[in-house]
């Protein structure tokens, strides 16, 4: 069969891609070799699908290529998809810094997303297994499990390496570089960090906790800061702070984290110093969750004041103490398990720390 548009990919970027091209007038057949689809829509945003941020520009993008996203962002704006999500009923809220969700599910995303589809027009094959593609005399020639496909255009949909349990594959990028296409490695992308060994245990049982943080990975261009929650979990750090900085954190260099974020540890505890006649793990409490005060004191308390429970804060000498900026200076640290694929150097996991972008989706229209 021939038509004007072929798109490999039924996800987020393939179906409003189809839906688009099918509504300005092309013949479109979308093809995915999964089941079920948008299963990344699906899960995102704990279900509710956080399906855009009211704030995003082309500076919130990491990218080698600073330009790249900005002739999508112009032509197609948040704006443009709250009006979209909004003309088929769906209720929504801001969660945090722009962040927008559905009042109800994902699911209805998904189904917005295949209307538009079904008003374009579009032919969705699902399953169905891409085997081949070549370059013909008018444009492209693919071999699929339900037959050979022609187009004029093709659009490659199929997504990154993360989350290979719902179908993620390496299609793209090895049909991308049979055909020519440079392709800069990808790396995992907002992810946590994993955490072992015996420095570690002291903030394992700390799993649940969250604290607003300043962390910041990268160093000279490549550095970049965040304020915003980390979380404790069984294995290491996650939270929106932590993911955000992955992306920017290399190997080998060191990752700085800041508890309590915004606040003068050696002013604060210089002022308890002087007035207060608390203990210092119970002044740290007021600022810090009481687990994390706990935890933190237990490993950076100077090793002269161990065992000295009845020690108040005045009797404490500020010079020595470790404020709450890192947790550790050699937690054996490696990148967990990605949400996103980043296309940058490839990384060599060290086993030793020394101390989010949300990736867009676009189209363009036909002509």
């Amino acid at each position: 069969m021939r038509f004007d548009v072929a798109i490999v990919g039924a996800g987020a970027a393939g179906l409003h891609c189809a839906a688009i091209a099918g509504q300005l007038g092309c013949s479109v057949v979308l093809l995915d070799h999964a089941e079920k689809v948008a299963e990344k829509i699906r899960i995102s945003g704990g279900g509710r699908c956080n399906f855009t941020n009211l704030d995003v520009g082309a500076s919130n993008f990491d990218s080698e290529n600073p330009d790249f996203c900005r002739s999508a962002l112009a032509r197609y704006t948040p704006r443009d998809f709250i009006d979209l999500v909004e003309r088929h009923g769906i209720a929504w809220h801001e969660k945090h810094k722009g962040q927008l969700f559905c009042d109800g599910s994902s699911a209805q995303i998904i189904a917005m997303l295949v209307a538009e589809c079904d008003a374009g027009g579009v032919q969705r094959w699902q399953p169905c297994r891409v085997d081949s593609v070549r370059v013909g005399a008018a444009g492209f020639e693919l071999a699929t499990a339900r037959g050979p496909v022609e187009a004029s255009r093709l659009v490659v949909a199929s997504g990154g390496l993360s989350i290979p349990k719902i179908g993620a594959s390496e299609w793209g990028y090895v049909l991308a570089r049979r055909l020519g296409h440079r392709i800069v490695e990808p790396r995992p992308a907002l992810v946590p960090f994993v955490c072992d060994g015996s420095a570690w245990e002291p903030f394992a049982a700390l799993a649940g906790v969250a604290v607003p943080v300043r962390i910041a990975g990268g160093r000279g261009a490549r550095r970049a800061e965040f304020i915003d929650d980390l979380l404790f979990t069984h294995r290491g750090l996650s939270g929106p702070a932590v993911l955000q900085a992955s992306s920017y954190w290399q190997p080998g260099e060191p990752l700085e984290i800041a508890f309590g974020a915004g606040t003068d540890w050696h002013e604060t505890l210089a002022r308890a110093k002087a007035g207060s006649r608390r203990q210092l793990g119970n002044e740290l409490a007021l600022h810090l969750p009481q687990r994390l005060a706990q935890a933190w004191l237990a490993v950076h308390q100077p090793a002269r004041l161990h065992g000295d429970e009845g020690v108040g804060i005045a009797h404490h000498p500020l010079d020595g103490v470790v404020y709450p900026p890192v947790i550790a200076r050699s937690v054996p640290i490696e990148l967990g398990r990605a949400e996103l694929c980043a296309h940058r150097s490839p990384p060599t996991i060290s086993p030793i720390m020394n101390s989010g972008r949300p990736l867009l989706w676009s189209y363009s229209r036909p002509r």
